[in-house]
């Protein structure tokens, strides 16, 4: 917790200069007076919310209405306004996807019923290292759902999720602070400054503190960050963004509670199954980030990215392997996993609009290269006193004896020990991994009358994975990802839409370890994505999406006492209905609705995959000042694993409500509470007898300034 006492002290300084240099401002100005930056508390809507648009790194000249795909975007107001503190919180506001416990040290996500740790993206530059992005330096977030190998290349099966970072902004000075507290204790601190240095270049700083706590016994976590960034306006169109980061983070991992008689044991809900001082991951990263868009030719742009990322991740963790109701004892295991990465990636591509015989073509055309080290070790936990099994039974107490050597296996005098270096250690498993890949897209978007669009897009890779140690092979692929897509304007309003695509990942897994000697003989997973859509814009200022969706995953398995390949199978279908906008100039509004059914090929119903999922958020504004906010979730039930005889993971719905009131046309103050009618609930699950326990009622206190 290294970070605990500058970051109570950075949010005490900060509450203490919104009181004296916002009520100072509004001492010389009005509240209509917009000389400087005005913060409303209706920021999400304005007077009709503007309809969101899509990042480059994207790929696409289309806006998201015309889009043949189902596609969310949440902007930093929005997120701000509702009270969204990662990820996960976006993601449970989004349909079609939910979250994943990630084992307690990363995002994870479950995409039309199907479980990632990789499809993460920031810019549009692969970010798949697993731990917890933070939301400090991010303008907008968008999740696209269906395969885009346009943009993936490899993963991607069954979608993504794009962070868009905050650039400089040349012409402009501000600051804006922003602190919270919840009734945890958990406190965050960010920073936003834009330096205008002259009329062609600007300077950006945004950096976080945080403290982390919640409703889990011995829970703490600590996280920094900061992100430097230059914009140049270089004059002719060309324009160049330079970033770095620097994120430090740790926190305590909490792998939940067991489940039995078909579901998690309510009566387990206050007892952490792990130990105080073990169960820990901690991650540090430098990111560097270079973007350069400059005009080729009169109706041509090109674009270069480059980006360089060194990242430290290691997590150790007990958790509950099995229990015994009877005697009332859990078996724990656990591990210790570290992971060192380097990966250097940089594209090139131009995107323009031309015309042929009558019909325009808006093409978007490039070349990826990506280089990647990947290091990884994984050591069995060992448990002294019991001829160093990695697994050991203890009594369940609040907290569990472990430290003081409570094993039952042991006689009740062993002592814990996860003894991951030097005679004791127990190495599991050790690879190292090399990674590269060649990509080449195109991207047409043919306007083939007024109201006919034909999309056309293709890429190719040459992917070449060499790991070494304890795993050791060998694999290089060849594919080729297509996608087509059709869209009708029926009027000016309504437009219909129909789109397939392919894309495919790696035998090597998401986090390139999982390669075999009989790997190589196996052609890579593959996702083919068929989709049909409405968007309509309704009269009273809401836009209407639907989809209906069929997504099937072709997995080879090798059998090497036959020496022969079988096809594992699995089918998605279903339909999202997504609502967003303003119903007045006061009432904004987004709801989302998925029904969802997720098989493997025999019939059995995937895991974190719930067949009915429904979001709803109100944001109004009863007077210039007040804003209040209403947010619904529901979560059918789903099942902890694949197997026929998984656990279930009840149902659950949740009621959020906020509030913002601004003090003065710079400061606000916003009030969240989660969880209002206090329901007991399991939002999700990484296995059996791991079920997370949702947080209880609680409340928020933010305040941001600007000036």
């Amino acid at each position: 917790m290294k970070h605990k006492l500058s970051s109570a002290a950075c949010l005490m300084a900060s509450m203490a200069l919104f009181s004296t240099t916002s009520f100072g401002q509004e001492e010389k100005k009005g509240w209509g007076d917009k000389d400087t930056t005005e913060l409303s508390p209706l920021t999400v809507t304005g007077a009709k919310a503007a309809p969101p648009s899509l990042s480059p790194g994207l790929k696409t000249s289309l806006p998201v209405d015309s889009l043949p795909k189902s596609v969310s975007v949440m902007n930093a107001d929005q997120i701000k306004a509702q009270g969204l503190k990662s990820v996960g919180d976006i993601i449970d506001y989004t349909p079609g996807v939910t979250n994943s416990q990630g084992e307690g040290h990363r995002d994870a996500a479950v995409i039309r019923g199907v479980r990632t740790t990789q499809d993460f993206y920031r810019d549009g530059i692969r970010d798949d290292v697993q731990y917890y992005r933070p939301l400090y330096n991010i303008e907008q977030v968008e999740i696209i759902r269906g395969p885009d190998a346009l943009l993936s290349g490899f993963g991607g099966g069954y979608g993504l999720i794009n962070r868009v970072s905050k650039k400089g902004k040349v012409g402009e000075d501000f600051t804006v602070v922003d602190g919270s507290i919840d009734t945890f204790g958990e406190t965050n601190v960010q920073l936003d400054k834009n330096f205008n240095l002259n009329d062609s270049t600007a300077f950006r700083v945004n950096l976080y503190m945080e403290n982390l706590e919640n409703h889990r016994d011995f829970y703490y976590g600590d996280g920094f960050g900061v992100n430097p960034v230059l914009k140049y306006d270089l004059g002719d169109g060309s324009t160049l963004d330079l970033s770095y980061e620097y994120l430090n983070q740790e926190r305590f991992i909490d792998r939940g509670i067991p489940s039995a008689n078909g579901k998690p044991v309510e009566s387990l809900k206050d007892i952490v199954f792990g130990d105080s001082t073990e169960n820990f991951s901690t991650h540090e990263a430098h990111i560097f980030r270079g973007i350069f868009e400059h005009d080729v030719a009169d109706s041509l742009k090109g674009r270069l990215s480059a980006s360089h990322s060194s990242h430290d991740k290691l997590y150790q963790n007990l958790y509950a392997n099995n229990w015994d109701a009877t005697a009332y004892t859990v078996q724990l295991d656990g591990y210790k996993d570290t992971t060192k990465r380097s990966t250097g990636i940089i594209s090139y591509d131009v995107s323009g609009e031309f015309e042929t015989g009558g019909i325009v073509h808006n093409i978007v055309a490039g070349i990826q290269y990506l280089d990647m080290d990947n290091d990884n070790d994984r050591f069995n936990t060992s448990f002294t006193g019991n001829s160093g099994s990695d697994k050991e039974t203890f009594s369940i107490a609040r907290p569990l004896g472990i430290a003081n050597g409570y094993g039952t296996n042991s006689g009740n005098v062993a002592t814990y020990n996860q003894g991951y270096s030097g005679a004791n250690s127990d190495l599991n498993d050790r690879t190292f991994a090399d990674v590269d890949v060649l990509s080449f897209y195109i991207n047409d978007e043919v306007a083939l009358m007024e109201s006919l669009t034909l999309l056309l897009g293709v890429r190719f890779d040459d992917m070449n994975f060499d790991v070494t140690g304890s795993s050791t092979g060998k694999d290089r692929d060849f594919t080729t990802s297509p996608r087509v897509g059709l869209t009708f304007d029926v009027t000016n309003e309504a437009m219909l839409y129909a789109a397939y695509s392919e894309s495919f990942a790696p035998k090597a897994g998401d986090q390139y370890a999982k390669l075999g000697s009989d790997d190589s003989r196996l052609d890579p997973n593959t996702f083919e994505n068929l989709e049909f859509g409405v968007k309509y814009d309704l009269p009273m200022g809401l836009t209407l999406s639907a989809a209906y969706f069929e997504v099937e995953a072709n997995k080879p398995d090798y059998d090497t006492a036959t020496m022969s390949s079988t096809m594992v199978k699995s089918e998605v279908t279903g339909f999202e209905i997504a609502l967003a906008g303003s119903l007045t100039d006061k009432w904004f509004l987004s709801a989302g609705y998925t029904d969802l059914d997720a098989q493997s090929s025999s019939g059995v119903r995937l895991r974190e995959a719930p067949e009915s999922m429904f979001s709803l958020w109100n944001n109004y504004l009863v007077s210039d000042r007040l804003a209040l906010n209403l947010g619904i979730i529901y979560q059918d039930e789903s099942k902890s694993t694949n197997s026929t005889s998984s656990p279930l993971l009840p149902d659950y719905t949740r009621v959020d409500v906020g509030a913002s009131y601004g003090l003065t046309e710079n400061t606000r103050v916003r009030l969240h509470v989660e969880n209002l009618f206090d329901e007991l609930y399991f939002p999700h699950s990484h296995s059996t007898h791991q079920a997370s326990v949702g947080a209880p009622i609680h409340a928020t206190f933010g305040i941001t300034s600007s000036f």
